[in-house]
């Protein structure tokens, strides 16, 4: 990916100047079905970047015709990159830091906010959200499973140069459980740095406090279902999505 195959850089390890030249690489869960949610996403982040990001779908039909996913599709996967999100470390060669983001996701502040909470001791950092959801149902009738560690996976730094992400190569991400991947198994408890939660912040669970900036999401992530589907054109910063698809059709007629 990208033009960085094969150099190598001494300072990656421990994220010095190499790091800084290298545009951050954000891999985007895609669905056919949310196509506009991505662009969305991708748009809003590209928006308010003031570092160079170098934002790559994970698209499954790409990953199966390259050999790198082969799994049977299981009827509990909500979307298309339910399992393939964690192929992450391994389409970003194992080097350097990178992100993982579900396209349902609105970005209201610069990335470089997120990547300067960046600390190479964890293998991985995520908010640690303390969740059960209220619906059974997600955003277009899939069940909703309740299970620890819930919405984790949704955003991840990954330190792809870690040498414990090396086992997230395309055999464990075809042959492991759910449980495994989604709850980072791979991990121990202290191996995962904790990100405060606005840069994963779930529509209809989580809360702004009035007069506390600190609740006020970077990030808005319609866990639920987002304005794109009929439903929930009505749910909680619907507007902000709404607006911000408005600007990015225009843009993109431009």
């Amino acid at each position: 990916m990208g033009m960085n195959n094969g150099e190598i850089h001494p300072l990656n390890a421990n994220g010095g100047i190499a790091e800084e030249k290298k545009p951050f690489k954000i891999f985007v869960g895609y669905d056919p079905r949310e196509e506009i949610a991505f662009e969305v996403c991708r748009y809003s982040i590209l928006k308010r970047s003031s570092i160079p990001v170098e934002i790559i779908p994970i698209k499954q039909s790409d990953l199966r015709k390259n050999g790198l996913y082969w799994r049977e599709r299981n009827q509990l996967e909500s979307t298309e990159f339910s399992f393939t999100r964690f192929l992450t470390p391994h389409l970003a060669n194992f080097e350097g830091w990178a992100m993982f983001v579900d396209c349902d996701f609105l970005y209201l502040a610069d990335i470089k906010e997120l990547r300067d909470l960046i600390d190479n001791k964890y293998a991985i950092m995520c908010v640690q959200h303390d969740y059960t959801p209220k619906e059974t149902t997600k955003m277009d009738g899939a069940v909703q499973t309740v299970y620890p560690r819930k919405n984790w996976s949704s955003m991840v730094l990954y330190n792809c140069g870690h040498p414990k992400n090396r086992v997230l190569n395309p055999d464990t991400v075809n042959t492991q459980t759910g449980a495994y991947l989604h709850r980072f198994q791979w991990l121990e408890d202290d191996d995962i740095g904790s990100i405060p939660f606005v840069w994963n912040f779930l529509e209809g669970h989580n809360r702004v406090v009035d007069n506390d900036p600190t609740t006020s999401p970077k990030a808005v992530h319609y866990t639920r279902g987002g304005p794109w589907f009929e439903a929930w054109k009505n749910c909680e910063f619907a507007d902000l999505w709404l607006n911000e698809m408005e600007e990015y059709l225009k843009q993109s007629k431009n």
